[in-house]
């Protein structure tokens, strides 16, 4: 009996002094976690673009008097220089009005010449006193008119000629030709379309970028950044040249608040062609570039988060908005700032609010342990 009583006595004595001191725990338990500071660093976040492609030249044909189509002296497709004879059109029409206005010359010419014979006669006869000086200056009135007919017929025929010569239809520009809507035989009329004839031994490409991206581009072009793009076909395939950006629009677009942009490719081999469109790829480098491990990072509803040791070694919980995903890393540019110390490793561990034992590692730590 006496024995029962002391173990009872015991097992009081012990919860007693387990009330009396508590066991110091803590969520984190004794480990220390792994903390760091924001990786700065350089980084390309390229941005991709809706491109349209034009050809560096690329107009319409079309025939400056009504007629027949004479010939077709070219097919579509074609590369044709400049200069080079595409179509005839003929026109009864415009022969006759230019051997009228060659005729009106020829008479012009003859009425100058006889005209000029009556002056000379009428000087001799002034000179004898046989008329007076006015008859002298009709005749001298009558050359001048002569000589004013002959220059508006020599107009006429000019005009007659041209005309004749918009029978011929040539290429402005060395360039390919597109489909050919009017046949040999074909009856035209003045300004119906030929053809249409395009340049695109080099292209422009526009694509509309943002406000923002337009002043992040200029601004790092002036630190002496390249404006060289690189251009996806709409099949996916990167084209093999490089463009250079040239130029831009003189305003933003008040419905959209975009600017185009135009950037030059070569096109050696005339893969591409006007109309088309594609992929623009702009690098946009950033020299100091925040990174933050992805193991530090943690998502609740759609949105990323990461673990800040603050002064008291508590735990806050920070949003971040990075603005690229590269290998082990997000990019950010709000939400943290360089001197922050972020938890490293074990986000699954803690919640906010916690204090935890902490230890501070360096860039080359977290990038060795990042690459194991």
């Amino acid at each position: 009996m006496k024995s029962h009583i002391f173990i009872t006595a015991i097992a009081l004595l012990a919860v007693s002094c387990s009330k009396e001191k508590p066991a110091e725990t803590t969520s984190a338990g004794e480990d220390k976690f792994l903390i760091a500071h924001p990786i700065i660093k350089p980084a390309n976040n390229p941005m991709e673009f809706v491109a349209e492609i034009n050809a560096k030249q690329n107009v319409e044909i079309r025939a400056k008097i009504r007629g027949f189509v004479e010939k077709v002296l070219v097919d579509e497709g074609q590369l044709v220089k400049s200069g080079q004879l595409l179509f005839t059109v003929s026109n009864n029409i415009n022969q006759q009005d230019l051997a009228k206005s060659q005729a009106q010359v020829k008479i012009a010419e003859a009425e100058l010449k006889a005209i000029k014979l009556e002056l000379e006669n009428a000087k001799n006869l002034f000179d004898k006193n046989i008329i007076s000086k006015a008859e002298l200056d009709l005749a001298s009135a009558r050359v001048e008119a002569a000589n004013a007919k002959v220059a508006e017929t020599l107009s006429e025929e000019e005009r007659a000629k041209l005309n004749v010569s918009y029978s011929q239809i040539r290429a402005p520009f060395d360039g390919i030709i597109n489909r050919i809507p009017n046949k040999t035989g074909s009856l035209v009329e003045e300004g119906a379309l030929m053809t249409t004839i395009s340049n695109n031994a080099e292209v422009y490409t526009y694509f509309n970028v943002s406000e923002k991206d337009y002043l992040d581009f200029i601004l790092d072009k002036q630190e002496g950044v390249t404006s060289e793009v690189t251009l996806y076909l709409a099949n996916g395939a990167e084209y093999p040249y490089k463009g250079l950006i040239e130029t831009s629009e003189s305003e933003f677009d008040k419905n959209t608040g975009n600017i185009a942009f135009r950037a030059r490719f070569p096109n050696p081999q005339r893969l591409l062609k006007h109309g088309g469109s594609g992929k623009i790829i702009l690098d946009n480098h950033i020299s100091e570039a925040l990174h933050i491990p992805q193991r530090s990072t943690f998502e609740v509803q759609d949105k990323l988060y990461v673990y800040v040791l603050d002064a008291e070694n508590v735990l806050q919980q920070r949003t971040i908005q990075p603005v690229l995903r590269v290998q082990h890393y997000y990019i950010v540019d709000d939400g943290i700032n360089p001197d922050d110390k972020i938890l490293f490793e074990g986000v699954q561990r803690v919640k906010a609010g916690e204090k935890v034992a902490a230890q501070l590692i360096n860039r080359e730590e977290v990038e060795k342990r990042i690459n194991q």
